[in-house]
């Protein structure tokens, strides 16, 4: 590749030194000159290539974006001993099926030298990687989010690491924020209550500065809930939310956010007009009651009702308890109307 030097300064790797296939030697090459090409174009994301020998605890690079080596303030070749020495901790994270939740997987940086045979059979195992990595910078830290594709070359007793690091230190600040101010709902996983006044004060904020249009709350209600209780047990009805909450959150676009308001009944809040929040809406029904929710074996009917209220349709002097008061009598109008519908003034919606 041109202005790339591959037995030169540029190459910080050991492969290309000689002694291994000519497959394995092709492979590092194809795929520096890939990685190298999406770097010039400045995607914000850090490509490497770590590579470790089926008998060796220790890896190594056989190319590493600059970002990374300025992030370590270190040279590229010191980056695979200074990145060891930087890890603060490795998180994976695993949906559990049968509890409904995501499983966080917390290893420090002590005990990665004891896992570390077992990390590698299970990167082996899954041909891939997807982990999190808390990464000390100076006095700060950083969080850098590791994706990539796993190749073996047996002949050579080799393994590639082909991926990127993204920096996702915000993301996993708001997360450990969330969690230690009890934001997250433990059933749904979803925000709790307690952050949709802010939400509503916030956007109330931008809507009269001129910085928004106009902007949507949707109140949503699970039909006939206490049956589900009744007729298939609480832990039915557990599973029931917590599945709604996940094909809410499908449903959900850019300016979409999904809420667990209390018990069965859910929020929902958009950037738009009322048409466009109507629409969010009607989505939000139309997938819910065409999933398929079945708990042992027993299929659960699940509806939905919705009440929806735009924030121009409230006047100037709008508040979040009076937003809240308006969605939430469209919602009672739903019930009213026979449910598995939508309300978004003083008319069926549909």
């Amino acid at each position: 590749m041109e202005n790339y030097d591959f037995t030169g300064p540029d190459y910080v790797g050991r492969i290309l030194l000689g002694g291994y296939s000519s497959a394995l030697v092709r492979r590092v090459k194809d795929n520096i000159v890939s990685l190298r090409a999406l770097e010039l174009v400045r995607v914000p994301i850090i490509p490497y290539i770590s590579a470790w020998r089926d008998d060796g605890r220790v890896i190594w690079y056989e190319y590493v974006g600059q970002e990374f080596c300025e992030l370590l303030k270190c040279s590229c070749a010191e980056v695979a001993e200074v990145f060891r020495r930087s890890i603060i901790d490795r998180r994976q994270y695993r949906y559990v099926k049968v509890e409904e939740k995501v499983e966080e997987e917390i290893i420090t940086r002590d005990e990665l030298a004891g896992f570390w045979r077992g990390l590698r059979d299970e990167v082996k195992k899954k041909g891939a990687v997807d982990a999190v990595y808390h990464v000390l910078k100076g006095d700060e830290s950083v969080w850098l989010k590791d994706q990539a594709h796993m190749e073996a070359f047996p002949d050579d007793g080799i393994c590639l690491s082909v991926g990127f690091l993204s920096d996702v230190t915000k993301e996993m600040e708001l997360k450990d924020l969330f969690e230690k101010i009890g934001y997250i709902d433990e059933l749904t996983r979803l925000p709790k209550r307690s952050i949709l006044d802010r939400i509503l004060e916030i956007n109330i904020g931008n809507l009269q500065r001129g910085n928004i249009n106009d902007f949507v709350l949707v109140m949503i209600d699970v039909d006939k809930f206490k049956l589900v209780n009744d007729n298939y047990g609480h832990q039915a009805g557990d599973y029931v939310l917590a599945n709604l909450a996940e094909v809410m959150k499908a449903t959900t676009r850019k300016h979409d956010e999904i809420g667990r308001y209390g018990g069965e009944e859910f929020y929902g809040f958009t950037v738009g007009d009322l048409e466009l929040g109507r629409r969010f809406a009607e989505r939000l029904r139309r997938n819910v009651e065409k999933t398929v929710f079945e708990y042992k074996g027993r299929v659960i009917p699940v509806t939905i009702s919705i009440g929806v209220a735009a924030a121009s349709q409230a006047g100037k002097t709008i508040t979040p308890e009076q937003l809240i008061f308006m969605a939430d009598k469209r919602l009672y109008a739903a019930k009213a109307e026979g449910r598995n519908v939508v309300v978004s003034a003083d008319s069926l919606e549909s």
